[in-house]
């Protein structure tokens, strides 16, 4: 067992995100800018240069170019002696939308009778990636960052956070060590089998298909649960018990 963690008190999540804008030419002037300014940065000390506007593609990973249209959250539950995951997305254009929805569903869970719970949020790269992330798109959108989510002013152990990537590190910071890779060591079905992260923004701008894009996203929150059963040393959850809803 890695972790001793009552599973029932986490909310597992994954996010999915885009650039802000369909395509580099189609930012305005001033974004134009800093994103060659950006660029340049990235470019630093590289053999192989990629131009502001091929390199555009990665914008959706950071906060400040890009967006989130999906986040996916569910947890474990058990009812006579059967597990399940249950989950729901919210996804929309109108990304301060599904963060209004999000954050309200992350207050519900972290209080109960007034008082804090010992809810926790997991997720892969969660630390690095998800978790701040989310916080700077609701600072952007004017949304204020629930309890949970809220890192400013704790001391480490007073943040309620888990990453299943840095649970596996051991220590080892230099590791990174990708959900698929490890859906594959721990032979859990994999959650790639319709598109990958680097699609992600062709669908959404392209092909118009924000549906697909939420399924992938709820495989991956999915896939995440299943990992952290197998650290503790637990069977997986079968399929016909993992149930989402609109």
């Amino acid at each position: 067992m890695l972790i001793q963690k009552d599973i029932e008190q986490i909310i597992f999540l994954d996010i999915e995100t885009v650039p802000l804008f369909s395509e580099y030419e189609k930012m305005p002037d001033r974004f134009k800018k800093l994103w060659d300014k950006k660029a340049e940065q990235l470019n630093m000390n590289k053999s192989d240069i990629i131009t502001p506007e091929k390199m555009y593609e990665r914008a959706g990973i950071y906060a400040e170019f890009g967006r989130i249209i999906c986040i996916s959250v569910a947890y474990v539950s058990e009812e006579n002696g059967i597990k399940y995951i249950k989950g729901k997305s919210f996804a929309d254009p109108d990304e301060k939308i599904l963060l209004s929805g999000f954050a309200q569903m992350l207050s519900r869970y972290n209080t109960l009778n007034g008082k804090i719970t010992d809810k926790v949020l997991c997720a892969h790269n969660g630390k690095e990636f998800d978790f701040p992330y989310i916080s700077r798109r609701m600072l952007i959108n004017g949304i204020k960052i629930p309890d949970i989510l809220n890192t400013a002013g704790k001391k480490p152990w007073e943040v309620n956070h888990l990453d299943t990537m840095e649970l596996w590190k051991f220590g080892d910071y230099k590791n990174y060590t990708s959900l698929n890779l490890l859906t594959a060591v721990f032979d859990i079905p994999t959650p790639k089998d319709d598109i990958d992260g680097s699609e992600v923004a062709k669908v959404y701008w392209e092909d118009k298909n924000l549906d697909r894009i939420v399924t992938y996203c709820q495989k991956d929150v999915v896939a995440i649960i299943q990992l952290f059963l197998k650290y503790q040393g637990e069977s997986l959850i079968e399929e016909e018990n993992i149930l989402f809803t609109k």
